[in-house]
């Protein structure tokens, strides 16, 4: 099976500025992938370059085996991409921002598709309201319906839930991986890392315009063994006997760094020795966000 996004030796420059050294990268069919770094990384420049917007220096980009630049029509007609930016005609209702865009693909009689994306993303009751008034919220999630009005198989979405509210947050993931069920591939850009956790098998981390790492998120999350253990303890002190545990204290709470959750049980057995009451106990186990804290700020962390 051809690779919904396949990405060779790319790279791309202004003037001094390189924006993108060397990208490798392939989805699979079917994947909901997260596409992770700071500001400045090169996301949006590696997806304008995907969705035909921009011209890479070198390299090759295919959509599902549509080379983005010597068969535009192909790759853009299998690729829907909500960005970053709220672009939008305000002369326009909703409905009638769709069915320009339908008409952008050759699409007639896409009634039945428009309702039930203005029905999934709560839009019906602005179907014939003017696009100028509308909310910035509202304004996201008619992009969001213009990237998937003509079904495409590949979908990328460009923070699409930043300065949304919690309620269209949940509306839009609930649409998305319904779509994602059904055979859609997913390329999620976000700042929000528990939201690429919850969703995206896959992850790949730019960072100055490098890929520092690509991997499934349970693998890089598995790679992190420290489990912090805090406990807010009735004691000015600590025992001695916890000094070989790696601890600090933060917010009046002791927090130890273990490997195992067997040492959990062993600090526990020597507080209670020690007559130590425990007035707070918290664990928190690795997530995305420390796997990508560590990885922006120390590439040797994991390899690439």
């Amino acid at each position: 099976m051809i690779p919904a996004i396949e990405i060779q030796r790319l790279n791309k420059s202004f003037g001094n500025l390189v924006a993108l050294e060397d990208i490798q990268l392939s989805i699979a069919q079917g994947e909901f992938f997260a596409l992770l770094g700071p500001n400045g990384a090169g996301k949006t420049t590696l997806i304008s370059i995907v969705a035909g917007l921009v011209m890479a220096n070198s390299g090759q980009v295919k959509v599902m085996g549509h080379n983005v630049v010597t068969s535009y029509s192909k790759a853009r007609s299998v690729l829907g991409v909500v960005p970053q930016e709220l672009v939008f005609d305000p002369f326009f209702t909703v409905r009638e921002t769709l069915v320009f865009q339908s008409g952008y693909y050759g699409i007639r009689k896409n009634k039945v598709w428009i309702d039930e994306i203005l029905h999934r993303l709560d839009l019906a009751d602005k179907a014939d309201t003017n696009m100028r008034a509308l909310s910035g919220g509202m304004k996201r999630r008619v992009l969001i319906a213009q990237a998937l009005v003509h079904k495409p198989p590949v979908i990328i979405l460009d923070e699409p839930t930043a300065g949304v509210d919690v309620e269209l947050r949940q509306a839009l993931w609930s649409f998305v991986k319904q779509l994602n069920q059904d055979g859609h591939t997913i390329v999620l850009t976000t700042h929000y890392l528990e939201e690429a956790e919850a969703l995206c098998q896959h992850v790949a981390m730019l960072k100055k315009g490098k890929i520092i790492v690509l991997d499934s998120i349970r693998n890089l999350i598995d790679k992190i063994r420290d489990i912090s253990l805090q406990l807010r303890l009735a004691c000015e002190v600590l025992p001695m006997q916890l000094i070989k545990w790696s601890s600090i204290k933060q917010n009046e709470c002791y927090i130890f760094k273990i490997q195992d959750y067997l040492e959990i049980s062993e600090i526990l057995t020597i507080l209670k020795q020690e007559k130590i009451e425990i007035l707070e106990m918290k664990l928190q186990e690795p997530d995305l966000e420390e796997v990508f804290v560590r990885m922006m700020s120390d590439e040797s962390f994991i390899g690439t």
